[in-house]
């Protein structure tokens, strides 16, 4: 139930993704009326479902996470300490580094980037994810948004030398341009 409810999810959200020409639009830029209502509330469905069940799956919390981005008009709106806290619950059922760095983004979202910056500066310096470009655009993009353009510069460049999707390269290149 937790893998179709995040299914659903995605699918509901597919034409607000990307542009006309194959780029990004990060959720918080995406024109929210282009959304597919219907997946929406097929998906909540789901997610009440399966948290009703005894014992609740890495797949379903991430629904409910996802869910809380699908309810609201607008990402202002956005419950950020609820998004925190299904995270720490899905640390305790699927503890991995994708978890901790997206927390972290979570964090920074609720209590500033310098709060996601410290928990994504200590995923690095332990080793993991030190491969994985969105470590280094999520560093960036924090760092962009503290105005430490030095760092988020270096970031921007080793996510740049580590992903692989072309309109993910392109976003990339367009935020290091707009740093100047």
């Amino acid at each position: 139930m937790g893998l179709l409810a995040l299914m659903l999810l995605h699918e509901s959200r597919r034409s607000a993704r990307t542009s006309a020409s194959g780029d990004l639009i990060l959720l918080e830029d995406q024109d929210r009326s282009l959304w597919n209502r219907e997946l929406i509330a097929e998906r909540r469905a789901l997610v009440e479902r399966a948290f009703s069940l005894l014992e609740v799956g890495p797949h379903a919390i991430q629904a409910a996470t996802s869910a809380v981005h699908a309810t609201e008009a607008s990402p202002a709106d956005t419950d950020w300490p609820q998004i925190v806290a299904y995270y720490d619950l899905l640390m305790q059922a699927d503890l991995s580094p994708i978890v901790e760095l997206n927390r972290a983004v979570a964090v920074a979202m609720r209590d500033g980037p310098l709060a996601g910056l410290e928990l994504i500066d200590l995923l690095v310096a332990r080793g993991n994810l030190c491969d994985y470009h969105l470590v280094y655009a999520a560093h960036a993009d924090l760092c962009r948004r503290l105005r430490r353009t030095v760092s988020a510069r270096g970031s921007y460049q080793r996510a740049l030398v580590l992903v692989q999707q072309e309109s993910e390269r392109r976003f990339l290149e367009k935020r290091l341009l707009e740093l100047g």
